[in-house]
């Protein structure tokens, strides 16, 4: 049975489902390198332009998968190519929509903060429950959600492993909206497909300039704005978009 779903389901937008139902989805080696070599596949295909992510009702993904973790020692642990596969989906340059459902879990919690947006469903349960096998997250876990929610949460959560409902994933920013769970799905499609009309190099460098916030000071971050909107006046989508505007008309944008 194929590890992941993959699916056209609107113009420019792609639906990637995981697909290990009798695991809960956890994330084994082989889910992680089907999953970062398609996103790879898809970075460079011109008829994608966003990507949704997703399990299914019952489960996002309920973690790793603890009888390959249980199987490292020190030595093998050092050579595990999981660091790799993580950064590979983190470099994803084009829009990356989380839809989850049900329990977002250790490995499952950090896939799912390694979206530019995440959805909901009313049912949507995250944790970092690492802490219960003597062990922390280790795919950027404490680091992606100390910068969203706070040292502070980011410490109860991760010592405790306690659960974080959706709506608290609202509050706090881990998502940004709460869907009846039967349309989560839906719903991130519906998004993804209006994102994938915009400007697509606007659509990039506003990724990129957003997901480095945290790694530049406000002033490098707004000259590294005012470089990207010079540079933006170059394209020719800059000229359609605004051609298209005093004209009353939708744009169509190119890439180029």
């Amino acid at each position: 049975m194929a590890l992941l779903k993959s699916t056209v389901v609107k113009s420019g937008v792609m639906l990637i489902e995981l697909n290990r139902p009798e695991k809960r989805n956890a994330l084994n080696n082989a889910t992680l390198i089907e999953l970062s070599e398609l996103l790879q596949k898809l970075d460079i295909d011109p008829h994608v332009r966003s990507v949704v992510i997703t399990g299914n009702l019952q489960c996002f993904a309920a973690g790793a998968d603890l009888n390959e973790l249980a199987a490292l020692d020190v030595v093998s642990i050092q050579q595990d190519p999981r660091p790799k596969l993580w950064k590979k989906i983190d470099e994803f340059s084009k829009p990356l929509i989380m839809a989850v459902n049900g329990f977002a879990f250790g490995a499952g919690f950090e896939l799912a903060l390694h979206g530019d947006i995440v959805l909901t469903g009313e049912n949507a349960q995250f944790a970092l429950p690492e802490i219960g096998l003597g062990m922390l997250p280790g795919a950027g876990g404490t680091q992606r959600l100390a910068r969203l929610v706070g040292q502070q949460l980011a410490m109860r959560w991760a010592m405790t492993g306690e659960r974080v409902t959706a709506q608290t994933a609202l509050q706090y920013g881990i998502s940004s909206q709460v869907c009846p769970t039967a349309l989560t799905v839906e719903y991130a499609i519906e998004l993804a497909e209006k994102i994938a009309r915009q400007a697509p190099l606007a659509i990039a460098v506003i990724k990129q300039s957003l997901k480095s916030i945290h790694e530049v000071t406000l002033s490098q971050g707004l000259k590294q704005e005012r470089q990207h909107f010079v540079w933006l006046a170059a394209t020719q989508d800059r000229q359609e978009g605004i051609k298209a505007f005093f004209e009353k008309r939708q744009p169509e944008f190119r890439g180029v």
